[in-house]
């Protein structure tokens, strides 16, 4: 399958636009409500100022000038120099009204966005590309909230605008206005037949985005293996195929937002023709003054630019609701991982865990574990062995509740782990990764993670005790040396004895380390082993390791296999028994040998 096709897009694109997602919107926008009234009345105070300008210019030109009353002009001319300051100084502070607005609406809406992908599961990681997710969280809300703040108070006033013309109108001549009218209905037909297509047209642009996105960010993470394997070429062909797509996308959409505007000026030059040819032909000479059908046909120019303005307005709406759909999509996504509504504090972990015939899937009819059941005793340590992908991680990520499971039961202590709190339970546990994530900031900052509150001396005996501190020294700035996105000027396995110094200073009650030494040389593993045994006193401990030499001193063994613990015993047990683990050993140790 080619790698273009993995991209594929994220939902049906013929759903119609649920008007709820507009009514969610505005509880994003009444706790600013009286800022954008002041900026409502702002904008109106500026508009009405602007009209008197013509007035006062007109005033001029007919009297002022011709009688040469030079008081009466230097009079106007202030007047208009006022007007003009107080209109650019209602839009001036209307404007930074607008510019606080949008960006506390942004924050409001990226804060709750982000808040909810805190506590979404793995699985929701897992099945989607970071960088679709990226787009949503800062792009998408950018987009919408200028169509939350300034747009609906554009349309506000451009409605009032469009009341009072029709108004004044109609104060003039009732037919002839009427002749205005008759081109409402045309113009709504033509935006409702327009709409759809520009809505799914601008859908396909979001998820086209979203494509090139998730590619690029994927690629500059893998940026190393692509030029370890050469394939800088064939992503560039994926990237511009990607970019194409979007490109066609946009153009695409571009093409449906263009007909908005000059379909409404067609409209509006048909009318005011209309105009002309009713008031002269059909009403007849006489009967309406050229003067009357002047105004009335100025009053349809003045007519349709509010008209062509919502039409604008609500071109960026259609624009903008594809983005607002996803980013409501992405706050309803179930958090499936949760707290049950009368879960409970988990008490001190003493460290007793039992499974209960706990089967589980990541994908449906495709079970990982089926009727797994044993019971690990207070501060015992337990090996988990056996081929990839077998499950030994999955076991793992049940004991910290990462993932529900379809059936059976949990218990640590007695306490089935589906009814307490996720807080109260994985604030007692550690979990030690293959892959040590590295957050940018400092060596201390990102030990102190597993301890908010821990001192100096509390991130320094941890790291001694792990054999961290020695290289730690060694850096420029020791504790305090900034470290990069992802830890990239470290080593893979300073990396871990970092994240191995992070558990520890957490003090959990139940320790988890998988594969957490595979990136350590077997000299700084020996060194590390008094640290390791320091970790595991007192604790219960699930410990998976490929490297079996590291695990023979465990207290029990499990091989897992085919959904199911296989063989289980003590190193020595095992071995008598010359079962599959007799034999992974032993291969292991000709291969070293």
């Amino acid at each position: 399958m080619s790698r273009r096709n993995t991209y594929k897009e994220d939902e049906i694109l013929e759903e119609p636009f649920n008007y709820r997602h507009l009514l969610r919107a505005s509880s994003y926008i009444k706790k600013y409500i009286k800022f954008m009234g002041l900026a409502l009345t702002l904008s109106a105070l500026g508009g009405i100022t602007a009209l008197f300008m013509p007035m006062i210019t007109k005033k001029a030109l007919d009297v002022a000038i011709p009688d040469k009353n030079m008081k009466m002009l230097y009079t106007l001319v202030g007047l208009l120099v006022f007007s003009y300051a107080l209109s650019i100084l209602f839009v001036t502070v209307r404007s930074k009204i607008m510019v606080r607005v949008s960006q506390n609406i942004i924050y409001d809406i990226r804060k709750d966005l982000f808040a909810h992908l805190q506590k979404l599961p793995f699985q929701y990681y897992d099945d989607r590309p970071h960088g679709k997710i990226l787009i949503r969280v800062v792009n998408y809300v950018n987009s919408v909230s200028d169509m939350l703040s300034n747009g609906l108070i554009n349309i506000v006033l451009e409605s009032m605008n469009l009341i009072f013309i029709i108004i004044f109108m109609f104060l003039v001549n009732v037919q002839l206005s009427l002749v205005v009218m008759c081109g409402v209905p045309i113009l709504m037909v033509f935006l409702l037949r327009i709409k759809k297509k520009q809505r799914i047209a601008w859908q396909r642009v979001s998820n086209k985005n979203s494509n090139l996105n998730a590619y690029l960010q994927e690629n500059i993470v893998g940026a190393r293996i692509t030029q370890i394997f050469a394939r800088e070429d064939e992503n560039k062909e994926i990237f511009e195929d990607l970019s194409n797509r979007c490109r066609g996308a946009w153009m695409q959409a571009v093409k449906y937002s263009n007909l908005v505007w000059p379909g409404i000026d067609s409209i509006s030059v048909f009318v005011r023709a209309a105009i002309f040819i009713f008031g002269l032909v059909v009403m007849g000479e006489g009967n309406v003054s050229l003067g009357t059908i002047i105004a009335i046909s100025s009053y349809a120019s003045r007519f349709w630019q509010p008209i062509m303005n919502l039409g604008n307005t609500f071109n960026n709406f259609i624009n903008n609701i594809a983005y607002l759909e996803r980013i409501f999509e992405t706050i309803d996504e179930p958090v499936t991982v949760d707290d049950a509504p009368d879960a409970g504090v988990m008490p001190p972990i003493k460290g007793e865990v039992t499974f209960e015939n706990v089967s589980f899937s990541y994908e449906k009819d495709k079970e990982v574990l089926h009727n797994v059941s044993f019971t690990v005793k207070p501060g015992e340590s337990v090996a988990l062995v056996g081929p990839t992908g077998a499950g030994k991680s999955t076991i793992v990520s049940l004991v910290s509740r990462f993932y529900n499971i379809e059936k059976g039961r949990i218990l640590i202590d007695g306490h089935d782990i589906s009814k307490v709190t996720l807080a109260s339970l994985r604030s007692q546990m550690g979990i030690m990764l293959q892959d040590s994530f590295i957050f940018s900031g400092t060596i201390e900052d990102n030990i102190r993670y597993g301890k908010l509150d821990a001192t100096h001396d509390e991130i320094v005996r941890a790291s001694k005790t792990v054999c961290a501190d020695e290289f730690i020294k060694t850096m420029s700035d020791g504790y305090e040396t900034e470290v990069k996105e992802r830890g990239s000027l470290l080593s893979q396995g300073q990396k871990q004895l970092i994240s191995f110094a992070r558990t520890l200073l957490s003090d959990p009650s139940i320790l988890v380390l998988d594969e957490a030494t595979s990136s350590i040389d077997v000299q700084t593993e020996r060194a590390l082993q008094k640290g390791l045994d320091e970790m595991l006193k007192g604790r219960t401990s699930f410990i998976i390791a490929h490297r079996l030499s590291t695990i023979m001193n465990c207290d029990r063994i499990m091989y897992i296999d085919d959904g199911g613990i296989v063989e289980c015993g003590s190193h020595a047990e095992l071995m008598e028994m010359k079962g599959k683990y007799y034999k992974l050993f032993t291969s292991q140790m000709e291969d070293i040998a």
